[in-house]
C-alpha cells in the first residue's frame, strides 16, 4: 500500500508541475494581448472603484462628471470593465468623447463588461496580476473611488510601488473625503505616528479631492510640472 500511495503522489506531482507549465503560456499570452492592445492608447487614468455603485448613487454619478472631466482634457480612462464605478468611468469617457478601456475579469457573481467600453480597447483577463500590470503599466494616474475589498488591493498595490519606487512617481488621488478621511486619519495615526511602519512623506502620495474640477486641476497642474512618461 505505501509503493501504490507513493506512485499516486509522485503521478499527481508531475500531473500538477505540467499543468503549471501550460499556465505559464496562457500567462504569457494575456501579457501579450494586452501589451498589443494598450501600446498605443495614449496617455490614460486608471479608475478604480466598487462594481456594486448603481446608477442614483451619489459615487456613480461623482465617477462618471470625473471620468467625463478628465477626457475632455484628453486622458483616456482605464477601467476593470465591470458595471457600477467602472461602468460609470468608461461612461463618461465616452460622453466626452476620450478613449474608453476595459481590463474585464470574470467573477462568480459581480463582473461583466460594460457597454462604453470601446470595441477595440476591451480586454479579457482570467489572472489578476496579469490585469493589475495593465493598470499600472498604462496609466499616467490613478483615481479611486470608494469601493471595497478589491479597490483597496489596487489602492495599496499602486501606492506600494510608488512609494519603493518601482513606477516614477504617479499622481494617485482619492474622492470622497467622507468615505476615505478615516483611513487616511489611521493611516497618519496609527501607521505613522504610533508604529512608525511609513514614513510621513508616504502620505504626501495621497491627495483627497470632493470635486471633479479638484481632481482635473490637480492632474493637470502635475503634468504643468512634469513631463508625460511611461510608468516602466
Amino acid at each position: 500500500m505505501n509503493d501504490l500511495f507513493k506512485n499516486l503522489k509522485i503521478r499527481e506531482w508531475t500531473e500538477t508541475r505540467a499543468h503549471s507549465s501550460w499556465q505559464i503560456f496562457k500567462i504569457m499570452s494575456e501579457l501579450v494581448e494586452g501589451f498589443d492592445a494598450l501600446n498605443k492608447v495614449g496617455p490614460c487614468i486608471s479608475i478604480f472603484g466598487s462594481a456594486r455603485t448603481r446608477p442614483g448613487n451619489p459615487y456613480y454619478d461623482l465617477t462618471l462628471e470625473v471620468a467625463k472631466s478628465l477626457a475632455e482634457e484628453g486622458f483616456g480612462i482605464i477601467t476593470g470593465g465591470g458595471p457600477g464605478t467602472m461602468e460609470a468611468a468608461n461612461k463618461g469617457a465616452q460622453m466626452a468623447g476620450g478613449r474608453s478601456v476595459g481590463l474585464n475579469i470574470e467573477l462568480p457573481h459581480e463582473q461583466y463588461s460594460n457597454p462604453y467600453i470601446d470595441r477595440d480597447k476591451a480586454i479579457n483577463f482570467n489572472y489578476f496580476f496579469v490585469r493589475k500590470v495593465m493598470f499600472v503599466k498604462y496609466a499616467q494616474g490613478f483615481v479611486m473611488m470608494p469601493g471595497g475589498f478589491g479597490t483597496m488591493d489596487e489602492f495599496t498595490e499602486v501606492a506600494t510601488l510608488i512609494q519603493t519606487k518601482k513606477i516614477i512617481e504617479t499622481p494617485m488621488v482619492l474622492v470622497g473625503r467622507k468615505y476615505w478621511q478615516g483611513l487616511l486619519d489611521w493611516m497618519r495615526n496609527v501607521m505613522c505616528e504610533d508604529q512608525h511602519n511609513i514614513n510621513p512623506e508616504d502620505l504626501g502620495l495621497l491627495q483627497l479631492f470632493d470635486t471633479p474640477t479638484e481632481v482635473v486641476d490637480y492632474f493637470k497642474d502635475f503634468y504643468t510640472r512634469n513631463p508625460l512618461s511611461p510608468n516602466f
